[in-house]
Formats: C-alpha cells, structure tokens, sequence
C-alpha cells in the first residue's frame, strides 16, 4: 500500500514517527460512466480555464481560495507548509477517552497508522497495548488535505486504525426529522419488539453482501448476450399495505425462530423462547379477557354443570314418582300448595313489620 501521509504521533514527551495508509477501498462498488443517449458514446470532462477556453493538464493544476468578494487567491503548498500549524506534520493527542463517548456520525474516513522506521516500533507498540488494555481510543488534531481534523486513534487487529472525524458543529440536529412526542408505545409492544432483537442472533459475516452489485452484474451479463434481463425479485413486505404493528411483530419473531431452528438451535431452547415471548395483541384485548374470564370461573362452570346433571336426575326421580300413583300427585300438590301458603304468610309479615317499627318511633318521638 501507498501511504498519503507521513508525520509522527505527539502525546506528551513521546513522539512516534508513522505512515498513513488508506483503510477502505471502493473499487469493489458499482460505478457507470457517463454516455452519450443517442449513439452511446463516452462522456468525458475535461478540465478547460475559463478566461481562454483551453483545456488544462492536471500538472498545470492549483489551488485558489475564494475570497467574499469573488475574487481567486492562488495558494501554493509552499504556503500551506508555513502555516504555524504543528497538526501540518505532528497528529497531537489531547485526550483519552472511552469509545461509547464518539458520536459515530462523526466519523468520517478511516486510515491504518504503521510506524516508520525501527525506532518507532517500540513506542508504537506501547501505544497500541495501553490503548487496547485501557479499552480507550486518543483523540487529537491532525491537518491532512489541506485542511485540520480531529482524529480518533484505536487499536485494531494489531495495529492502530485512525478515523478522521467530523467537528461537532458539522453534524446536524435530529430534531427536525424526528416524530412528535405524542407516539404512544405501549409495554407489550416495545417487549415484543426486544424478543424479535433478541430471536435474530448473532451477526454472520458470511452473509454480507452487495446484492446490488450481483444484480448488476447479472444484467450487464444478460445484455451483453442479447437475452432479457430477469424479472426483478419482489422485496418482502412490498406493497405499502398497512398492516397491525402487533401482527407484524409476532410474525416477524416466528420467523426468526423457525430460521434460528434450521440452524441447529435445540428445540426445547426453542419452546422455551415460545413460552417467554407470549404476547397478547391489541386487537384480541376483548377476545383474551373473555377466555381469562371463562379460565378464572372454571370452578362455577363445573357448579352449573353439576346442578344441571342433578336437576336432570331429579327430574327423573319426580317422573318416577309420578308414575307410582296418583297418592305422590297429591301429596306433591299439597307440598306445592303449602309451599304457597308459606310464601304468603312471609311477604305478609315483612310490612306488618315495617308498620310496627313506624308505631314504635312515633311513640318514641312523642
């Protein structure tokens, strides 16, 4: 690998010399250059100077600042190296921190720091150790590109990885595109929710990917042999149908588990996860109240039933009796008739009472 910076890590006495190289590569990504619709030719840009008209070699290409009033100050290297910047050559460490402390959205690109030479594999290496065994990234300064940076330094698979970040006042607010607080999230919800984070397992790096690319491809190569292209593949969920958000959660941790098991997962694991993610959802409220209530009165079911069989024998028994004689009709009737009677004397007396214990409080309030 070529390097594109050279310079040295400063954090306090210790000065480590090291070279930067690139971390990441985009050759690997699609990429279309620019044609001509009507005859397919290629389209190229040329850099051309706009007071004469001529095209311009890239060695005859420099740098210029715009000035507020429009006006082009050329700008050499030579004054930008004398700049009194120390970051020009020197990444000056100013902290150490945690990693949970770097907003990610300030991460911008990502170098490898090697050191340079054989006096700085020492001293490179107890920065690597310290920062590893601390479990902290440094954070410091360093001008490349023309331009200051804050710099994040890590250990990384045995060696230092630097990440050029982005200064705070360069990121954002979400405020503007987040939603209003009045979205209520009810608690089955979100715990159905972390039960679908949890079923999904473990990243598998195997199974990343450029779909894109692959599909490209394929249509590049479906062209180039004068065949139609394939029918593109429906995405799931597709559609824009509005679907219940409980639905769809419960849908979505049973297939994660069904993929889990075709893995090889234990199946008592599997029902045990069944058991644990059991979720009532919204719209079957009512329906599960009624079942708890038919499960929560199950005794007073079998009361009922048990009056109803008794009933059914008692019925048979008078049925019995009837058929005897027409003595059990009479003494039936005359047990009817005194059960009557009985009745009557009882509804009687409850306002012959009432009566008296009006008397009794005018008498006591005379």
């Amino acid at each position: 690998m070529r390097s594109v910076w050279n310079g040295s890590i400063s954090f306090g006495l210790v000065s480590i010399p090291v070279k930067t190289y690139s971390a990441t590569e985009r050759t690997a990504s699609v990429s279309f250059v620019r044609i001509h619709e009507k005859d397919g030719g290629r389209i190229h840009y040329r850099k051309v100077c706009e007071l004469d008209g001529e095209e311009v070699s890239n060695e005859e290409v420099g740098k210029g600042y715009q000035a507020a009033d429009d006006t082009i100050v050329p700008i050499t290297d030579e004054d930008l190296a004398k700049l009194p910047l120390p970051t020009t050559k020197t990444l000056t460490i100013l902290a150490f921190v945690g990693a949970d402390e770097i907003d990610p959205l300030q991460l911008d690109k990502s170098y490898f720091l090697g050191p340079n030479g054989v006096a700085a594999a020492k001293p490179y290496a107890l920065l690597r150790d310290a920062l590893e065994h601390q479990e902290k990234v440094a954070i410091g300064k360093v001008a490349m590109h023309g331009r200051e940076t804050l710099a994040m330094l890590r250990s990384h698979d045995g060696a230092i990885a630097m990440h050029t970040l982005l200064w705070p006042d360069q990121v954002r607010s979400a405020r503007t595109v987040a939603p209003s607080d009045d979205v209520e999230i009810r608690e089955n919800e979100l715990t159905l929710a972390e039960t679908l984070m949890d079923s999904l397992g473990d990243l598998d790096e195997a199974e990343l990917h450029d779909d894109y690319r692959e599909a490209v491809e394929e249509l590049v190569a479906a062209k180039l042999e004068g065949g139609e292209p394939a029918a593109p593949r429906a995405a799931p969920g597709a559609g824009g149908k509005v679907i219940d958000l409980m639905a769809a959660l419960e849908s979505s941790v049973r297939a994660a588990r069904e993929s889990r098991g075709a893995g090889g997962g234990d199946g008592a694991e599997a029902e045990q996860d069944e058991e644990s993610a059991s979720v009532t959802p919204i719209r079957g409220r009512k329906a599960a109240k009624k079942t708890a209530a038919k499960s929560a009165s199950g005794g007073g079911t079998k009361k009922t039933a048990a009056r109803k069989t008794s009933g059914s024998a008692a019925k048979k028994t008078a049925s019995g009796k009837a058929s005897g004689g027409s003595g059990a009709k009479k003494t039936a009737a005359g047990g009817g008739s005194g059960g009557k009677k009985a009745a009557a004397k009882k509804s009687a007396a409850k306002p012959a009472a009432k009566s008296t214990a009006k008397k009794s409080g005018k008498k006591a309030s005379a």
